[in-house]
C-alpha cells in the first residue's frame, strides 16, 4: 500500500533535488534519479515513481523491463492516482495521468 507523505515527497523534493545536484533539464537517467532518492532519504519502494515522473519516456520500458520486471508501468500509475484522487491530492503528481 502507498503512503501517502512518501508520495507526497516524490511529487515535492526529487526534482528540485535533481536539478539542484544535475542542473535542470527535462529528463534525468535512471541513476540519476536513484542516487537522489538514496542519498536524500527517500523511501525506495517508490522509486518506479520517480522514473515515470522524471525519467526520458523512451527510456522507461527498458529501465521497468530490467528493475521491475513484475510491475506494469500503466497499472501503477493508475493505482498512485486512485490512491491520490482519495486523498483530494492537487499537487505536482498529477502529471502522471500525461506521463508516459
Amino acid at each position: 500500500m502507498f503512503k501517502y507523505w512518501s508520495l507526497k515527497k516524490y511529487g515535492k523534493k526529487l526534482l528540485p533535488y535533481l536539478e539542484k545536484k544535475f542542473g535542470k533539464r527535462e529528463f534525468y537517467s535512471s541513476s540519476e534519479i536513484r542516487t537522489v532518492v538514496y542519498q536524500k532519504d527517500f523511501n525506495p519502494s517508490y522509486l518506479p515513481l520517480g522514473y515515470i515522473l522524471f525519467l526520458d519516456p523512451k527510456e522507461i520500458q527498458q529501465t521497468f523491463f530490467i528493475e521491475f520486471p513484475q510491475l506494469n508501468i500503466n497499472e501503477y500509475k493508475q493505482e498512485i492516482l486512485n490512491y491520490l484522487d482519495k486523498k483530494s491530492y492537487q499537487g505536482y503528481l498529477q502529471v502522471l495521468e500525461h506521463a508516459a
